[in-house]
């Protein structure tokens, strides 16, 4: 008996043709039916119903869209975020406590407190007032003598200014604040307050900036005055910026005609000061604590500055009061 064998490679791969093999007369093997071509099968596939694969991509859009629910990780992270303010927020109570009581009613810090205040204390501080921003002692010079300007030692003028100023400047910032709607008390109110008695009304709006935002809070809007300071945010600069080093040269360099002596015994005389008047011990307090205050103001707030600017102001806000002179000179007008 005669066998006769097919090779094997068009066996194995014959599905893959279009058109079948004839059947091997030698070996009877059922009628396979034609093979019905892909292009077929593309027929069959588009004649589907386009509503109907429209409908199945609507359910795969909207589930696409569906609101991700918070992993425990994130839930986690906004814990220690609030944990943070809360400890925050703590902790500028406490320094305002501390603040009020060891500077104005306890009578252990050098000066008087504020209910055994002296005469002297009170003559100097009205004197420093009138030659606010020397204004008036620069008026004199000039032989415009509306009224003689109070003659003080330039140390106590340079240093009283110079916190003044630099309080000037913060007018743009806290106006410009994102979180200034949680405040609900009047900007310029508290602007004014802190003009006069400076850290002892900053320290609370700290506080209170940090606290959640209300379902229903809106957006602040600016008052005529707080327009007219943030427009005008490089003009503010200027002002105090100029301020604040003229006070500082004024400190070493002023009134040499009236026997202040040099900076050495400029400085012998700034160290006594601090060590004997309340006021000028609390001086040193406002300046450490804008130290601590304008870069956290200013970080919270980058987004108002312009874009192109932003990276600048970002590290030259932990200088004190350039940074602050930075960030009034680089406000973005569309974005306050």
């Amino acid at each position: 008996m005669t066998t006769t064998t097919t090779s094997s490679p068009p066996f194995l791969f014959s599905f893959l043709s279009p058109k079948p093999f004839p059947p091997n007369p030698s070996l009877p093997l059922p009628q396979l039916q034609n093979r019905t071509p892909l292009s077929s099968t593309h027929r069959f596939f588009s004649a589907i119903p386009k509503a109907k694969r429209g409908v199945s991509g609507t359910h795969l859009c909207l589930a696409s869209r569906a609101k991700a629910k918070p992993t425990p990780s994130s839930v986690e992270q906004e814990s220690d975020d609030n944990f943070r303010k809360r400890v925050l927020q703590i902790a500028l109570w406490v320094a305002e406590g501390v603040y009020i009581l060891w500077l104005f009613l306890l009578p252990y810090a050098p000066g008087d407190p504020v209910w055994a205040i002296s005469s002297d204390t009170l003559n100097s501080l009205v004197g420093l007032s009138l030659n606010f921003f020397l204004i008036l002692p620069f008026m004199n010079f000039v032989g415009i003598r509306l009224i003689d300007a109070p003659v003080l030692h330039p140390m106590s003028e340079g240093l009283f200014n110079f916190v003044i100023g630099w309080t000037f400047m913060f007018a743009p910032l806290l106006f410009t604040d994102r979180n200034n709607d949680r405040y609900k008390g009047s900007l310029d109110i508290l602007w004014g307050l802190q003009m006069f008695l400076t850290n002892t009304f900053l320290i609370p709006y700290m506080a209170i900036r940090l606290n959640d935002a209300d379902d229903e809070s809106v957006t602040r809007k600016l008052s005529q005055f707080g327009s007219v300071m943030t427009n005008g945010a490089p003009i503010v600069g200027v002002i105090g910026g100029s301020a604040c080093i003229v006070s500082l040269l004024w400190a070493l360099f002023g009134r040499m005609d009236a026997n202040f002596g040099g900076i050495a015994d400029r400085w012998d005389y700034l160290v006594g000061y601090l060590g004997s008047e309340r006021l000028a011990y609390a001086f040193i307090w406002d300046i450490c604590l804008y130290i601590i205050f304008q870069p956290w103001l200013i970080g919270d707030n980058l987004q108002n500055v312009q874009e192109n600017k932003v990276v600048v102001v970002k590290y030259l806000r932990y200088v004190p009061v350039i940074g602050l002179i930075a960030y009034l000179f680089c406000l973005d007008p569309k974005e306050v």
